[in-house]
C-alpha cells in the first residue's frame, strides 16, 4: 500500500511517450528537427531519457551522424554512459518503436505531461510563498503570475541553460536574417536612419527616448509603434499615463492619413480630407494597436496585461515618470528617486520576460535648459536613478528651432543616440512634420565626428 502511494504521488509523466519520442529520433534521424522545436531536456521526466534527449541534442547542433551506435558513443564520451545498461536501453528504443510516422503524436503526449508537472510546481511554489508569508499580496501575486507565465512559454524561471542549448536558435537566426533584403537583426522603427544606428527594435530590450516637453517624444513613440503594426504586422501595447485613448488615435490618423492635427482636433475637414481619412480609417482597423489610457498603472499590471496578448512585438509605455509603483505609491524627493529607479529595473526584467523590446519615455531635468548648448546628456537622467544603466539603448530628440526662432534647421530634429549596447552612439536628423505630428527620414545624416 505504501508502494501504492508513493506511485500516485509522482508527478504526471508518460514513460511510454518519452521511450517513443527517442526511439523515434534513433531510427529516423529526419525528424529529430521537428521534435527540436517543441522539446527541451526537462520536458524528459526519467533521468536516464533526459540525458539521451541531451545527447542528441548536442549531436544534432554540431550536424553528427545519430545512430544507436554514435549515441552510445558521444554518451560514453561525456560520462553518461552506464556499463551494461546504455547499450540495451538504446536498443530497446529502437525494437519497440516500430515506426516514427506517429513522433509528432508523441512529442504532444511529453510536452503535455511536462506542463502538468510544470503547474503542480509551481502551485506547490505559490501556496509555500502564502503561508511563509513573506511579501506583500501584491508581489506575491506578481511572483505567481510569473511563474505561470513561465510555463506558458515553455521556459523555466530559474533554471540555467548552456550554450549548446541555445546556439541552434542563434544558428536558426543568422540563417533568417541572411535571407532577408534588410539584414536588420531586429524590427524596423520605420526610419532608416535610427534603424542604421540602432540595428533595428532588438527582442528584451529597453530602450529610453528621452526629451524635454515639446520635442515630439509621444509623436515618434507612436510613429514607430504604427510602423511596427503595418509592416511587420505584430500587436502593438500602448500604455499612455498622459494622454487619452481619443488624443491618441486622432494623433494616429492624422499621421496615417496626412491630415493636419489641427483640421482633426477641430473638425474643419475639406472634403479631400474626408476621403484620406476612410483610407486611414482601414488601414488602422487592420493593425492590431491596443492602447490603454488608465493613468495608475504600474509596471506589474502593464506585464500581466502584455502577457495576455498574442503575437505581441512592441510595448510602449508614455512616460515613466507618471508610473506608480506596484503600491501604488509615488512618493517624492529621495524617495521618489528610488521608486523611479525601481520601476526602470521592472521594465528591463519585462522586456526580457515577454521577449519584445520596450520603448519607454522619460522627461529630463531642467539642466540643459542652463547650458549654451541645449542638447540633452546622458547626464540629464540623474534624477531617473539607474534608468542609464537599465536601458539597452538611450535615445534623445532635439530642435533647434524649439529654442531658437532664427535657427537655419527649421523642423528638423536630431535624434541622438547617447548609449547603444549594440553598437555606435552617434546623432542622426530627421525631418519634423508637425501639421502631421510624424518623423521623416532625411536623405543624409551625420555623426559626432562630422
Amino acid at each position: 500500500m505504501a508502494l501504492d502511494d508513493l506511485l500516485l504521488r509522482q508527478l504526471p509523466h508518460s514513460v511510454e511517450g518519452e521511450q517513443a519520442v527517442l526511439g523515434s529520433m534513433l531510427i529516423a534521424p529526419d525528424c529529430i528537427k521537428d521534435v527540436m522545436d517543441k522539446l527541451r531536456p526537462n520536458d524528459f521526466y526519467l533521468t536516464h531519457n533526459r540525458e539521451i534527449f541531451e545527447t542528441i541534442y548536442a549531436m544534432f547542433t554540431y550536424a553528427r551522424p545519430i545512430d544507436g551506435l554514435t549515441v552510445a558513443a558521444e554518451m560514453e564520451r561525456t560520462g553518461v554512459f552506464q556499463e551494461n545498461v546504455t547499450r540495451g536501453y538504446l536498443a530497446q528504443l529502437m525494437e519497440t518503436t516500430p515506426t516514427a510516422a506517429n513522433v509528432m503524436a508523441y512529442v504532444g503526449i511529453v510536452r503535455d505531461k511536462a506542463l502538468l508537472r510544470g503547474v503542480a510546481e509551481a502551485a506547490g511554489d505559490i501556496t509555500a510563498m502564502v503561508q511563509e508569508g513573506i511579501g506583500e499580496s501584491s508581489e506575491i501575486l506578481e511572483a505567481a503570475e510569473q511563474k505561470i507565465y513561465a510555463i506558458r512559454r515553455g521556459q523555466s524561471a530559474q533554471d540555467m541553460v548552456t550554450v549548446r542549448q541555445v546556439l541552434p536558435e542563434v544558428l536558426d537566426r543568422l540563417s533568417e536574417m541572411s535571407e532577408q533584403d534588410s539584414h536588420l537583426p531586429g524590427l524596423s522603427c520605420g526610419l532608416s536612419a535610427v534603424d542604421n544606428k540602432i540595428s533595428g527594435l532588438n527582442k528584451s530590450d529597453l530602450l529610453l527616448l528621452a526629451a524635454r516637453p515639446g520635442m515630439g517624444k509621444t509623436s515618434f513613440a507612436l510613429n514607430v509603434a504604427l510602423n511596427v503594426a503595418k509592416s511587420a504586422e505584430k500587436t502593438v501595447a500602448v500604455f499612455s499615463l498622459e494622454m487619452s485613448s481619443e488624443q491618441l488615435v486622432t494623433r494616429l490618423l492624422s499621421t496615417e492619413a496626412l491630415v493636419e492635427n489641427f483640421r482633426l482636433k477641430t473638425g474643419t475637414l475639406r472634403e479631400s480630407d474626408w476621403v484620406k481619412i476612410a483610407d486611414a480609417a482601414t488601414n488602422l482597423n487592420r493593425m492590431d494597436i491596443r492602447i490603454d489610457d488608465n493613468p495608475m498603472l504600474s509596471v506589474a499590471d502593464m506585464n500581466a496585461k502584455c502577457r495576455r496578448l498574442d503575437n505581441l512585438g512592441l510595448v510602449v509605455i508614455d512616460y515613466l515618470q507618471l508610473m506608480t509603483s506596484a503600491g501604488g505609491k509615488k512618493g517624492g524627493g529621495e524617495n521618489r528617486q528610488q521608486v523611479v529607479s525601481d520601476m526602470s529595473r521592472m521594465l528591463k526584467i519585462m522586456a526580457k520576460e515577454l521577449d519584445v523590446p520596450v520603448i519607454c519615455l522619460s522627461q529630463l531635468s531642467r539642466a540643459n535648459e542652463k547650458r549654451d548648448d541645449k542638447r540633452p546628456m546622458l547626464s540629464d537622467l540623474r534624477e531617473s536613478g539607474s534608468i542609464e544603466q537599465d536601458a539597452d539603448i538611450v535615445m534623445f530628440l532635439y530642435r533647434d528651432d524649439y529654442y531658437n526662432e532664427d535657427s537655419e534647421k527649421r523642423n528638423i530634429a536630431e535624434c541622438i543616440i547617447a548609449k547603444n549596447r549594440h553598437g555606435e552612439t552617434g546623432k542622426v536628423e530627421l525631418k519634423w512634420l508637425p501639421e502631421y505630428t510624424a518623423f521623416a527620414t532625411l536623405e543624409h545624416h551625420y555623426d559626432d565626428d562630422d
